[in-house]
């Protein structure tokens, strides 16, 4: 049996592939039972995890034996009222999550449950509104008042259209020689987006449902895709819940660049920022400097944590 390294950059269940260093793809399982210390996942090995394996000689498949630790992943709860959870992709440089407005619009609370959750991660997060094709009016000026939203919290934002080529050379520039999370509801545009920037990839595109107005699936596994320019990007399934994973009441307001920055200025230093006499954040949200659509969204996930 040969030794080789490599990373897994797709995962099917019980098959995965790795890239050998040396280039190679090798369709490998899980040496028997194989659990990761201290996570209790439905996936003990994930897309984008560095291991070690074995291969049988004069083949193309292989047992894996070792997962490198990572330096990072990121997790999400596997259904709504599963205490189990998934890892969706792990040692990545950034999250790049797509939205958007209309068919289908993606709510402030996912948007906002995500980035909360990257951030748990130290995984710096950009937010891709896309469609800039189809906003007018109304929709327009919401578009513009979430983009300075997020901006002033300090996320990079970036406006998008595969039809009219907007910023695609930035979005490009963006990905290049980084391993990045793509992200977002079905139906956002994710795979159109990736298409228009690398023609060698031609990922399955989806058409929206005209009956429920929301994207259908194609993407149906976490999967690991090489860029002709540079760098990874692992295209996920159509996420249509963000369940938080791992967190505490206290640390909550740290995820929120806004709170975290203010927090340290409110009277009691165990503050959640709800009703607490001297609290800095509702003050800033009273004077319109934390928008109150983000405090309503910290409110509502402060309510569905335990502890």
């Amino acid at each position: 049996m040969e030794k080789a390294k490599g990373r897994i950059i797709r995962s099917t269940g019980s098959w995965y592939t790795v890239l050998s260093d040396s280039g190679k793809h090798f369709e490998c399982k899980l040496k028997g039972r194989f659990r990761t210390k201290g996570i209790r996942t439905t996936n003990p090995v994930a897309v984008g995890d560095v291991v070690d394996f074995q291969i049988e000689p004069n083949s193309t498949t292989g047992v894996i034996d070792n997962i490198h630790k990572r330096n990072n992943y990121i997790i999400r709860k596997a259904t709504k009222l599963s205490k189990s959870t998934h890892i969706i992709a792990a040692n990545i440089d950034q999250a790049v999550l797509v939205v958007s407005l209309i068919k289908p619009r993606t709510s402030t609370g996912f948007i906002d449950r995500f980035l909360a959750t990257a951030e748990a991660y130290h995984i710096p997060s950009i937010i891709v509104f896309n469609k800039n094709d189809l906003y007018e009016g109304e929709l327009r000026q919401q578009l513009t008042y979430f983009k300075n939203t997020y901006e002033q919290a300090g996320y990079q934002c970036l406006l998008t259209s595969v039809p009219e080529k907007y910023n695609l050379d930035l979005l490009k520039s963006i990905l290049k020689d980084k391993e990045s999370l793509l992200a977002g509801h079905s139906g956002v545009g994710k795979s159109a987006l990736i298409n228009a920037i690398d023609k060698s990839l031609n990922l399955k595109t989806g058409r929206i449902s005209a009956y429920h107005n929301k994207g259908t699936h194609t993407t149906t596994f976490a999967e690991m895709h090489p860029l002709s320019f540079g760098g990874f990007i692992v295209d996920t399934p159509g996420i249509k819940e963000f369940g938080l994973v791992e967190f505490e009441k206290a640390e909550l307001g740290q995820r929120y660049p806004e709170i975290r920055e203010r927090m340290h200025n409110c009277r009691f230093n165990n503050c959640l920022h709800l009703d607490e006499p001297g609290c800095a954040v509702i003050e800033a949200v009273e004077k319109g400097e934390i928008a109150a659509f983000r405090y309503s969204n910290y409110l509502n996930m402060l309510q569905g944590l335990n502890a």
